[in-house]
C-alpha cells in the first residue's frame, strides 16, 4: 500500500498537465463522437419531416375544398412542428431523473413516456380549449378573425422555433412560457399594448422565480429527511422497512391528487374536499401495500446505501409514467390549442373565446409529442438526468415527488407555474443541498484533516480534489439554463412579432 500511495503521489505531483498525446487522443475521440451524433441526427430529421408532411396531408383531407384549406394545412404543419419540439424538450423532465438514477434505461424511459404522453393527450387532453393562451390578450380588441388567425400562426411558429433552438443548445425551457411569449409578441404587433392583460403577464413572470425555488426547497427537504432517517442510520434495513412505505404512501397520495388536478382536469373537476379524501385513501392503500413489498424486497439485503437504492426503482418508474400522462393531458394544449383556434377561425371567419378540438388535431399533437421525444429527446433527458448533478434513485425520488407536490399546491392556489422550471429547480435543489451537506459533514472534516496531515509540506494547490469544496452542480448548466428561462418569453415574443409583421407585409 505505501508503494501505491507513492505512485499516486508521483503521478499527481510530477506533472499537473496531461501528456500531449493523451490530449490529442481525447480530441480525436470527441470529434468521432460528434461525427457519430451528426450522422445519427439525419435519419431523425428525415422522419420528422415525413411526419410533418403526413400532418399536412391529413389536414388537407379534413379541410376539403374550403377556401382556407392552404392556411389550415400550413397551420397543421406548424402545429406538428410545435408538438415535436415539446416532445424533444419538455417531456425530458418527466423521465430524466429516473434515467439518471439508472432506474430506467433510455429506451425504457422513451417507450413509457411516449405511451403515456399519447394516452394523456388522447384520453384527458380535453375537447375544448381557450383560443387565447392564458388570457393574456383580450379577444374583443382583435379586429377580425383573419388577424386572429395570423396572430396564432405567428405565435405557434415563433414558440416552436424558440423551443427548437433551446433544445439544440441543451436548455430545458417551458413550452408554456414559449407559447405565452409568442401570443404576447404577435398580439402586440397586431393590436398594441392595450390588448395585453399585464396583470396576467406579471403573475407568469413571478412564476419564473417562485416555481424553481419552491421545487428546489421541497426536493432538498425530502432528501434531508432520507439522509437523516435512512442513509445515516446504523441499521439501514430496519429504517427502510419503517420509512420507505411512508414515503411510497406520500408519493402515491400526491401523484393521485396530481393526476386528478392536472391530468384529468378536462374530464373531472372535483373540489378540495374530494381531492383531500382521494389523497388520504390512496395513501392508506399504498402504505398497506408497500409494507409487505418492502419487507420482501429487503430480505437478505446488505446494510449499505446501495441496497436502499433498489427499493426506490419501482416508485420512480411509476412516477415517470404518471408525470408523462399528466404532461400529455395538460401541455398538449400548447400545440393543439393554437391549431384548433386557427382551424375554427379559418373555417368560420369568427373569433370565439373557446373552441372544440377536432380529433385529427389531437392526434397530430399527441403523436408529435411522442415522436419528438423518441427522435430528439435523449439529449435533454441526459442533461436533466445526470449532467446538471449526479442522480441516484433516492435523489430522483425527491425530484419527482417535489414536482408533483409543487404543481398540486400551486394549482390549488391559482399560481401559474411551469413543470419544467419545477423539475429542473428540484434537480438544482438536490445538487446544492448535497454540496452544503457534504461540506459540513463530520466525515468530510475528518477526511480533510487526515489528508492534510499526509500532505504536510506540499503545496495546497496539489492536494486531492476531495479537499476542496466540491461543486456537485455543474455551474455552466446552471447559469445557461437560468439565462434561457429569463429570455424565453421575450425571445418568443420578439420572434412572433417579427413573424406577424412579415406575414402582414406579404399579405
Amino acid at each position: 500500500m505505501p508503494v501505491q500511495n507513492g505512485d499516486e503521489s508521483a503521478v499527481g505531483l510530477g506533472s499537473t498537465k496531461k501528456p500531449s498525446l493523451d490530449k490529442d487522443l481525447q480530441k480525436i475521440e470527441q470529434l468521432e463522437e460528434a461525427t457519430r451524433a451528426v450522422s445519427r441526427a439525419w435519419p431523425s430529421v428525415g422522419i420528422a419531416v415525413l411526419f410533418l408532411g403526413i400532418a399536412g396531408i391529413f389536414a388537407s383531407f379534413q379541410a376539403g375544398a374550403a377556401h382556407s384549406s392552404l392556411l389550415i394545412i400550413a397551420a397543421a404543419i406548424i402545429g406538428g412542428y410545435m408538438a415535436l419540439t415539446i416532445g424533444a424538450n419538455d417531456v425530458a423532465n418527466n423521465v430524466g431523473p429516473a434515467v439518471g438514477a439508472r432506474a430506467l434505461t433510455m429506451t425504457g424511459a422513451l417507450v413509457i413516456a411516449a405511451i403515456f404522453e399519447f394516452a394523456g393527450a388522447m384520453i384527458a387532453g380535453g375537447s375544448v380549449v381557450q383560443t387565447i393562451s392564458k388570457g393574456i390578450i383580450d379577444p374583443n380588441l382583435v379586429p377580425s378573425g383573419e388577424v386572429f388567425v395570423w396572430i396564432m400562426m405567428s405565435a405557434l411558429l415563433a414558440s416552436a422555433l424558440w423551443v427548437h433552438l433551446a433544445t439544440y443548445l441543451g436548455a430545458p425551457v417551458s413550452t408554456t412560457h414559449s407559447i405565452v411569449g409568442g401570443v404576447l409578441g404577435a398580439g402586440l404587433a397586431a393590436v398594441g399594448a392595450e390588448a395585453v392583460d399585464w396583470f396576467v403577464m406579471g403573475s407568469i413572470a413571478l412564476s419564473w422565480l417562485t416555481s424553481p425555488l419552491i421545487g428546489g426547497v421541497i426536493a432538498a427537504a425530502f432528501l434531508a429527511f432520507i439522509k437523516i432517517n435512512l442513509i445515516y442510520q446504523e441499521d439501514k434495513i430496519t429504517a427502510a422497512r419503517r420509512w420507505v412505505p411512508v414515503l411510497v404512501g406520500i408519493m402515491s397520495a400526491v401523484f393521485g391528487a396530481y393526476l386528478v388536478v392536472k391530468g384529468l382536469k378536462h374530464v373531472w373537476k372535483p373540489g378540495l374536499p374530494a381531492i383531500t379524501a382521494i389523497a388520504i385513501l390512496i395513501y392508506a392503500a399504498a402504505y398497506l401495500a408497500a409494507r409487505p413489498w418492502v419487507r420482501r424486497q429487503s430480505e437478505g439485503m446488505e446494510n449499505r446505501n446501495q441496497s436502499l437504492r433498489k427499493l426506490f426503482h419501482l416508485p420512480l418508474i411509476c412516477s415517470a409514467a404518471l408525470l408523462s400522462f399528466a404532461h400529455g393531458s395538460n401541455d398538449v394544449a400548447n400545440a393543439v390549442g393554437p391549431l384548433a383556434a386557427i382551424v375554427s377561425s379559418a373555417t368560420t371567419g369568427t373569433l370565439v373565446s373557446a373552441v372544440g378540438v377536432p380529433i385529427w388535431v389531437m392526434v397530430i399533437g399527441g403523436a408529435g409529442i411522442s415522436l419528438g421525444l423518441f427522435l430528439f429527446g435523449p439529449r435533454i433527458v441526459r442533461i436533466v438526468g445526470d449532467q446538471i448533478t449526479k442522480m441516484n434513485p433516492m435523489r430522483a425520488f425527491c425530484v419527482a415527488l417535489s414536482a408533483a407536490l409543487t404543481v398540486l399546491v400551486a394549482s390549488q392556489l391559482g399560481l401559474p407555474v411551469s413543470t419544467t422550471h419545477i423539475v429542473v429547480g428540484a434537480v438544482f435543489g438536490v445538487g446544492f443541498f448535497r454540496e452544503q451537506y457534504t461540506a459540513r459533514s463530520r466525515r468530510r472534516r475528518n477526511y480533510v484533516r487526515t489528508h492534510r496531515r499526509h500532505a504536510k509540506g506540499r503545496s495546497r494547490a496539489l492536494l486531492p480534489d476531495e479537499l476542496k469544496h466540491r461543486k456537485l452542480v455543474r455551474r455552466s448548466h446552471f447559469f445557461g439554463i437560468v439565462a434561457a428561462w429569463v429570455i424565453t418569453v421575450p425571445s418568443a415574443a420578439a420572434l412572433a412579432a417579427v413573424t406577424f409583421l412579415c406575414a402582414d407585409w406579404l399579405r
